[in-house]
């Protein structure tokens, strides 16, 4: 292949994917007033049909009194991030209401720690989608040790 040849489709459609994503991110997070006040600086790594992964420097808005990131924030954050997923499936915009939502903490992050957050979208059906999250700490760039793990029911079906 030379150095003109077209992207594979799968490479069109995950830059397509993730354009759909960055544009939710700054469209819809100023209308929300926790998610902008939360996730202003979050930043898209990838996109693919069902899944999304972004990046979130931790600052002093994200802590809790004891300096770790907020349990309040880990849900704010599966919440999100299960929508984002959500979104993928077919580039709505509309990625429901909240049905069901659970998180186990299992470490912590302080401020000035990068975290990654996976989202995947196990289910999109014509009523409930299924998502499950990982709130991972970034350590030498990479994600590291697990800080949450969610999932997340969503109710998505569209008014006729």
């Amino acid at each position: 292949m030379g150095s003109n040849a077209a992207a594979p489709p799968h490479e069109d459609s995950n830059l397509l994917l993730k354009s759909h994503i960055e544009d939710l991110v700054a469209t819809q997070l100023p209308n929300s007033a926790i998610y902008n006040f939360l996730l202003s600086d979050v930043r898209i790594v990838s996109a693919t049909k069902g899944s999304v992964t972004a990046r979130l420097a931790l600052t002093r808005n994200h802590m809790n009194s004891g300096g770790g990131i907020h349990g309040a924030v880990s849900a704010a954050l599966v919440d999100w991030a299960g929508g984002m997923a959500i979104a993928t499936w077919d580039l709505r915009r509309r990625t429901g209401v909240s049905a069901d939502i659970h998180v186990s903490y299992l470490s912590s992050a302080a401020e000035g720690d990068e975290i990654e957050v996976t989202a995947c979208a196990d289910k999109v059906g014509g009523s409930l989608a299924f998502t499950r999250i990982v709130i991972a700490k970034v350590v030498d760039g990479v994600a590291g040790p697990v800080v949450a793990n969610g999932s997340h029911t969503k109710f998505v079906r569209q008014r006729q």
